[in-house]
């Protein structure tokens, strides 16, 4: 990237947030923080009124906007891929909000830019959404709990209980996975901290209670703990080769550590945490699959095919 380009990328930067550290700005562009300095003082020769606080970062005079961003090609085409992604993996509050930034998006696009996306709108498709995300996960709500740290009052579902309990939690970050979208937050309740699926819950309501954020874990703090109190068991299992294409992605969703390839097929290993949820996957494969370790798991595997044995059996009787 050449100076010019660098310039006009950084002053984009400061306006995207209040206030920016050098060192942030180093690392984006890779370069040593005296040239950040140089490039700063730069942009305040060209009349670009900048202000700094001493030790905190650089932040731009009041009321000073850049005119319309121009998009290239390759970041236009993000938006596009990203759109996509965000149609199938959120509610319908964040898919229309979405959809407007897009709108805006395209408004300043030059008008071959426009035509390159409209043509490959109908080339690009995210297809089999996970567990066909539901209409309303409340995504909009909670990240305004989020926000204003506001205590958030709903109805969860235990899937271990089959029912619905009131909850009052005060959230502390959002996080996608496994699939679905799940809270982390303090549980009134049980007064610790939970994880909670976005698909769980009914009947929520953003209070007007406050929580401090200094009384809790930020996120990264909390998925820390949790790395180090997860009580994981190292599996190891071997698919035949006739059911190794049915495997795909599904593994990466139960803890995948590596693989191997050995005769007639191949050997996965696993950090599990739930034997029996494990197991229950497993059973699709039939005799395509070999537990190898650890014994527990073949002992789950026996109780899960007696227990279907005798459901059909009792059936065919």
């Amino acid at each position: 990237m050449n100076r010019i380009d660098r310039l006009t990328a950084i002053l984009i930067q400061l306006q995207s947030q209040r206030i920016i550290r050098a060192q942030e700005i180093a690392d984006r562009f890779e370069i040593s923080l005296r040239t950040v300095y140089r490039d700063i003082r730069a942009l305040e020769e060209a009349g670009v009124p900048i202000g700094a606080e001493a030790g905190i970062g650089y932040f731009l005079a009041d009321g000073y906007r850049l005119p319309p961003v121009h998009f290239t090609p390759e970041e236009a085409r993000a938006m596009l891929v990203s759109g996509k992604l965000v149609s199938q993996l959120t509610d319908a509050s964040v898919q229309k909000y979405h959809q407007n930034a897009l709108f805006k998006i395209k408004s300043v696009l030059k008008t071959e830019q426009q035509e390159m996306l409209n043509d490959l709108e109908n080339r690009v498709a995210v297809l089999n959404p996970p567990n066909q995300q539901p209409d309303e996960l409340h995504l909009e709500k909670i990240q305004q709990a989020l926000l204003n740290c506001q205590v958030v009052e709903m109805d969860y579902f235990s899937p271990s209980s089959g029912q619905f309990t009131r909850r009052g939690i005060e959230p502390i970050g959002m996080v996608y996975y496994g699939d679905a979208w799940h809270i982390i937050a303090y549980c009134q309740l049980r007064q610790d901290y939970r994880d909670f699926r976005l698909d769980r819950m009914s009947k929520l309501d953003v209070t007007n209670q406050k929580y401090h954020l200094c009384d809790r874990l930020n996120l990264e703090q909390y998925l820390d703990r949790q790395s180090q109190m997860t009580d994981t068991v190292l599996v190891k299992v071997r698919f035949q080769s006739v059911v190794i294409r049915f495997v795909g992605q599904d593994r990466y969703r139960y803890g995948f550590v590596q693989e191997k390839e050995v005769e007639d097929g191949v050997e996965y290993w696993f950090l599990v945490s739930h034997i029996e949820h494990f197991a229950r996957w497993l059973l699709m494969y039939g005799n395509g699959v070999t537990i190898i370790s650890p014994p527990s798991l073949s002992d789950m595997m026996q109780k899960l095919v007696h227990e279907l044995i005798r459901h059909y059996g009792d059936n065919n009787d």
